[in-house]
Order: C-alpha cells, then structure tokens, then sequence
C-alpha cells in the first residue's frame, strides 16, 4: 500500500425501529456488510472503518411533558442510560470489525442525523461515505426525506448509499 495510509471509510448506522436498541437497522447492517465484503474484501489493513450513530435527543420522550423530573439525578440517568444504550448499538459493529481484523472507531453523537453526519463528515474526513437507505416510498420521502439524500448531497466526500433488497424490506417500510 503506498504511503501506508488506510482508506478511512465511514459508516452512519442508527437503530432497528422495530426492534429498538441495541438492534441494528437492516440498513445499517446491509450497509457495513456491503462495505466489508466489496470494499474491504481481504485488505483488512487497508482500510478502517468510522462508525457514527446519532441520537435523536427526542427520541425517548424526554422532552415530553408527560414525564416529570422529580431531581437533578432524573436527568442525569436518563441522559446516561441513553447514551449507553447507543453505545451497545455501535458494539454490534466494533465486535464484527474487531473479529475480521479491520481496525475501527466508533462514536455516538446527538441531534438531527443528516446534519450531524454531514459535519463529523468535514470534521473527520473520512474518504468514503456509507449510508443504508431505508427504500421509503414516495409518499412517505415527502415527509421523512431521507438521510441518505441529504448526505449525498451535502456531505464534503464520496457518497455510496446502499439500498435494501426486496427480500429484506420490512411490510411495513417505517419498519426497519
């Protein structure tokens, strides 16, 4: 390998929406399986792989005004909890990559997926970019609009997005 530098690639994963933490999305999973098996191949050493998941912070309702916060204590918790449940999420693929020797770095962020990928993309500089797509309809894009789209279009590297097969794509495609 000339001048020894490993090909950085990063891969944005999230959460099954079925099965919730610390499940991996079929997406994510599709994506880091792709990524292994026709970009990394056998050049494990080659290559190192950045995982970033973010957290959306409302995503447990803790900005609900059902939930009641009886102390200081409440929130620090809750917080924890949930960036430990994210950190059992990216384990999955630090476990995987860790088995095949591909070396690997992985990191939790909060806030709106498509930006926050977008600015760990301009401040890491990874060479490549991986998304999963979640192969929504038409209708549905027009109010989820997707991570991956944005990330094509905005993120300062190379964008591969990988879609699901058929035989993967839930009934339900807001199952994931």
């Amino acid at each position: 390998m000339e001048g020894g530098e490993a090909t950085r690639v990063m891969v944005a994963v999230n959460e099954s929406t079925i099965k919730g933490y610390p499940h991996a999305s079929i997406s994510s999973k599709g994506a880091f399986e792709w990524t292994l098996n026709k970009i990394v191949r056998n050049n494990t050493a080659g290559f190192k792989l950045l995982f970033i998941h973010v957290q959306v912070p409302d995503e447990d309702g803790f900005e609900d005004m059902d939930s009641i916060f009886a102390s200081p204590d409440d929130f620090k918790g809750m917080k924890n909890r949930d960036k430990i449940r994210g950190l059992h999420l990216l384990e999955y693929f630090v476990n995987r990559c860790h088995e095949i020797g591909v070396p690997c770095e992985a990191w939790t962020k909060k806030g709106d997926p498509k930006e926050v990928i977008c600015h760990e993309v301009k401040r890491v500089q990874p060479d490549l970019l991986v998304v999963g797509c979640r192969g929504l309809g038409p209708f549905q894009r027009v109010f989820v609009g997707t991570v991956s789209e944005f990330c094509v279009k905005h993120a300062e590297c190379p964008v591969v997005t990988i879609k699901r097969s058929a035989a993967e794509t839930p009934q339900d495609p807001i199952d994931d």
